[in-house]
């Protein structure tokens, strides 16, 4: 400001100098606040004034022109500056507002996340510390099939304590515990655990294993959780139909391109075609006591493993989902 004045006094009056009061005012927006901004464009008007009255060159007419023009700049220069500060204020708030929204949904999710996948080994402990106590509860007391129900409880126990570990270690960034593994290592031990819901809805299961399957390279408890999840939904989609009528298969084998392709089918009613875009969005369901993350949840672990997942119809009933994950390489995880 001191330099455009003593240029300003000294040149001709006809010389707009003034005007590159402008360049002070755009270059104070960002660094300071209203008030100040306000401050500046009021000094440079005031030392714009000033320097006029000292200047004796030039012609006076022509000078208070080039005067008018130099502060009805500067003042546009600095409501504009006022207006893009105030659009920048109102776009730090709105984007503080997501942010703080962002974490509300993801607690919600988190929240949901854990509520869905906890149910089942719940669920399983319930079911089989039902079972235990009609056991011992009868005269003479079956020791045997009590404990074997007994040692479920323990298991899903352990299940349900290692799902909240993982979802601990998503929360704070801890990488997956990969390993090179089999399909019995992850899909015979989901269906393990989802033996107990099988045979109470009266499921007939058909299971299929190719031989010479590849090995992949994943987290073993995040990929039970997906087979889980399908099997489970599976059995919740074939209520409606009678018992004998129940059946859900699965598969497994190589693709074409040498990588693991699992295959869980059910015979339920299916899935209605303006259903399918949107079988995945999380929070959306067709079941009423669904929560909508189960599949959400199944397609991040899928697509975290570098794999994918999609579902087709069945005629005359029925859906198939297809899990596709990438083949371990020996020389380095996939």
């Amino acid at each position: 400001m001191s330099v455009i004045f003593v240029f300003d006094t000294l040149t001709d009056r006809e010389i707009a100098t003034a005007v590159f009061y402008i360049v002070v005012i755009l270059l104070a927006v960002g660094q300071f606040r209203r008030r100040t901004i306000v401050r500046i464009a009021t000094g440079c008007i005031l030392l714009s004034l000033i320097s006029f009255g000292l200047n004796r060159s030039g012609a006076h007419e022509a000078g208070g022109v080039n005067l008018a023009i130099s502060v009805s700049t500067i003042a546009i220069t600095a409501y504009l500056a006022l207006k893009v500060v105030a659009a920048e204020a109102a776009a730090h708030g709105a984007r503080a507002q997501l942010i703080r929204l962002a974490r509300v949904n993801s607690l919600g999710e988190l929240a949901a996340s854990i509520a869905h996948e906890v149910n089942q080994p719940l669920a399983a402990i319930a079911t089989s510390g039902d079972a235990a106590l009609r056991w011992l509860t009868r005269s003479p007391p079956n020791v045997d099939r009590a404990q074997r129900a007994i040692g479920r409880v323990v298991e899903d126990a352990n299940r349900a304590s290692t799902i909240i570990g993982r979802v601990r270690d998503h929360v704070k960034g801890t990488a997956l515990d990969r390993q090179a593994l089999g399909a019995e290592e992850f899909v015979g031990e989901a269906i393990a655990l989802s033996r107990g819901e099988i045979d109470r809805n009266g499921v007939t299961l058909h299971m299929i294993f190719a031989q010479e399957l590849p090995l992949i390279w994943g987290d073993k408890v995040q990929l039970q959780q997906v087979i889980c999840n399908l099997v489970l939904n599976a059995i919740e989609a074939m209520v409606a139909i009678p018992r004998h009528e129940r059946s859900l298969s699965i598969s497994v084998a190589p693709d074409v391109g040498g990588n693991m392709e699992i295959e869980v089918s059910d015979t339920g009613p299916g899935i209605r075609t303006e259903h399918l875009p949107r079988l995945f969005d999380a929070f959306w369901t067709t079941k009423q006591d669904g929560t909508g993350i189960g599949l959400t949840l199944s397609r991040s672990i899928v697509e975290a493993h570098r794999g994918t997942i999609w579902v087709e119809r069945l005629k005359p009933q029925g859906v198939c989902f297809h899990v596709r994950l990438p083949a371990h390489r020996c020389s380095g995880s996939v």
